[in-house]
């Protein structure tokens, strides 16, 4: 990209707003979050066997999603490129390593090297395509669904639709959507059309296993089959639909963090079957 001159009123703007958001919403985590457990000492633990890792790759996405934010904001601030890439590209990793420090003094959990790694790999995706391509043909999605898991331990896997959309993973589905036309270079198929590979699990209402406790009383969950799903199916960069309106180009990057129901195609790991689904959420 071109070297452009920074709008020093836009800037100051954003170093307000984030500092703000960056405050706010760590003491917001922190009371949410942290506040009824005991702190210790910087301690590391290790969870990487833990939902079938579903949490790993929900770390990658929000920081994959949040650089392509702090990418975006510094360059409608005039920011040259390169900075801007190597900047913002960074901004979900200040967001997470601030909650994997605070995991890591909370005796309840302990900073995560897993969780970590995973930081740095959507952090790295997003810098390295607009370093290497100039553009995101590979794009980290999240999709979901309800399912009859949440009801059995709603205080793990969350009670309303808004709690089970953070924490159920049996609903959850992340996705690498890459754009055909800029991998083909045909340009015979519509350009925001892609192609996406999606990762799933089902059956787990605990971290480890299926058996816990709750007020007093053991369940035994066992019987459920914990596996994961793997998924192809078609999707929609919405970034690549032509818009001069800048609100609804911020608006269309806000929907590109979403993967949308299409039909799908799914590989079960336990039961090595294929099945077709018409309309996959």
């Amino acid at each position: 990209g071109q070297d452009s001159t920074v709008n020093t009123k836009r800037l100051k703007t954003l170093v307000v707003s984030n500092s703000v958001a960056y405050i706010g919403g760590i003491t917001g985590l922190y009371q949410l979050w942290y506040r009824n457990y005991p702190l210790g000492s910087f301690h590391f633990f290790n969870d990487n066997a833990e939902w079938n890792q579903m949490d790993k790759v929900g770390h990658a996405y929000s920081c994959y999603q949040e650089g392509m934010v702090g990418i975006d904001m510094l360059r409608w601030a005039g920011v040259e490129n390169n900075k801007a890439i190597w900047i913002g590209g960074s901004y979900g990793l200040l967001w997470q390593s601030t909650i994997e420090i605070l995991d890591g003094f909370s005796e309840e959990w302990g900073a995560s090297l897993g969780d970590i790694a995973s930081n740095f790999i959507g952090t790295g995706l997003v810098i390295g395509q607009e370093l290497g391509w100039e553009e995101q043909r590979i794009v980290i999605k999240w999709s979901y669904h309800n399912t009859e898991f949440a009801p059995i331990r709603p205080n793990v896997l969350g009670n309303s639709f808004t709690e089970r959309v953070f924490k159920d993973y049996n609903g959850q589905t992340y996705w690498l959507s890459m754009n055909i036309n800029s991998f083909t270079k045909t340009n015979k198929l519509p350009d925001w059309l892609n192609l996406a590979l999606g990762y799933g699990i089902d059956g787990f209402v605990g971290g480890h296993d299926n058996i816990f406790e709750s007020e007093g009383v053991n369940y035994d969950y066992s019987y459920l089959t914990r596996q994961r799903q793997f998924y192809l199916s078609a999707d929609i960069d919405f970034s690549r639909i032509p818009t001069k309106n800048s609100w609804a180009k911020a608006g269309l990057r806000v929907l590109n963090s979403l993967k949308l129901p299409f039909p799908a195609l799914e590989y079960n790991s336990q039961t090595g079957n294929f099945r077709f689904i018409p309309l996959y959420f």
